[in-house]
């Protein structure tokens, strides 16, 4: 089976974060069984989703992964011109939800694979890694990564297929993301200065965050291979309040650091904690109540492989790369891979992480022309031996 046809399967899979890939991840085993190929499943506790790792080639040497994330955001609420979960083509690109990010890529690495199991014998293995729930925060995949952390060998690299327009793509920065919740009072809205409004507390938790990002354009790492050279804060959920009628005593706030590797982000998640004690402190004798207590709700290494590692220079030749590497600006399991297992990784996939997310997701048909070029090279590589 093609890399066409796998991915127009692959769409078909309604696989949104937090819902069941098991439909998919059966899909992908069954091939694989029918070509011979082993593979086994690093499940979410309560079953409804799985890892699914594959390997191809002898056991006791070294090899490469080819790493991507089943799951993709939802469509719903979004215009789309066509049905996001059937496959459609027009004018050099294939649409669908995922095309982009990323089942273009494993469409392409599930292929490479299937040919590999009807060819000449590896002298180094192939394995391939489909995890789920990465785009709520890597999730999915720690399951998968601590069950290969308790093997003796680890592969000799890691290739992330998220999506970079086939460019080498060394690093990324890493993400906390956290919940801030403001306690204030309750009381009647007439008597509103008589109690104490989680609500204004929370607005000026936000000037807490807006000072510590202007510090850290200013003062903070600075790395140019980045759209944006420093670490950034972002806050991008605020609730609270039941009535307009009553003051609210109760205000949350989702927020997130993503951070150079420079940056320590625990450093500046404890200037954000040192300014919120500095503005709960003059409420406190009125209002003993008062407070803003933080915790994480999720977090990821970043990735920062150098630009001249040997990982780097091996993919680069693989993919016939002569243009500049780069770094992302989103967040990928290869920082995961990188920092856990010590497996040296970078990131190279077909498409345009500017398609994703988006109505009218696509990848161009010579994205996934290169993407089937490049592994056909390291299927040749691995052939020959590392």
């Amino acid at each position: 089976m093609d890399t066409r046809r796998i991915l127009e399967r692959l769409i078909a899979f309604p696989t949104v974060s937090r819902s069941s890939n098991r439909a998919l991840i059966a899909f992908v085993s069954d091939l694989l069984d029918q070509a011979g190929i082993p593979w086994e499943l690093a499940e979410s506790p309560d079953g409804t989703r799985a890892n699914l790792f594959a390997t191809l080639g002898p056991a006791d040497r070294p090899g490469v992964i080819l790493s991507g994330h089943s799951d993709v955001v939802p469509a719903e609420g979004q215009a789309w011109s066509r049905d996001p979960f059937t496959l459609h083509e027009a004018e050099g690109r294939l649409y669908g939800r995922g095309t982009a990010d990323m089942k273009g890529f494993l469409a392409s690495a599930l292929a490479a694979m299937l040919r590999a199991a009807g060819g000449t014998v590896l002298q180094n293995p192939l394995h391939l890694a489909i995890s789920y729930d990465e785009e709520i925060g890597c999730v999915g995949v720690r399951g998968l990564i601590e069950a290969l952390r308790q093997r003796p060998l680890q592969p000799a690299y890691c290739l992330v297929g998220e999506p970079t327009s086939m460019r080498i793509a060394s690093g990324h920065k890493g993400k906390v993301a956290l919940r801030a919740c403001c306690h204030g009072t309750a009381g009647h809205s007439a008597l509103a200065p008589l109690a104490l409004n989680a609500l204004h507390i929370g607005a000026d938790f936000l000037a807490v965050l807006r000072a510590e990002q202007a510090r850290l354009m200013r003062e903070g790492a600075q790395d140019p291979d980045y759209d944006i050279p420093c670490s950034t804060i972002h806050a991008g959920v605020m609730s609270g309040g039941r009535a307009l009628n009553i003051v609210p005593d109760l205000c949350e706030i989702d927020f997130e650091i993503r951070n150079l590797a420079a940056d320590d982000p625990q450093e500046i998640l404890a200037r954000i904690v040192q300014g919120a004690e500095a503005l709960i402190a003059p409420l406190k004798p009125a209002f003993p109540a008062a407070g803003i207590t933080i915790e994480e709700v999720n977090a990821y290494p970043g990735l920062d492989t150098l630009p001249d590692a040997e990982v780097v220079a091996f993919f680069r030749r693989i993919a016939g790369i002569t243009a500049p590497g780069c770094k992302v600006a989103f967040g990928t399991e290869a920082g995961l891979f990188s920092q856990i297992l010590g497996i040296p990784s970078v990131i190279c996939g077909p498409g345009d992480m500017a398609q994703g997310h988006k109505p009218d997701e696509y990848i161009e048909i010579s994205q996934l022309a290169a993407c089937d070029r490049m592994l056909e090279n390291l299927l040749t590589a691995l052939r020959e031996g590392l």
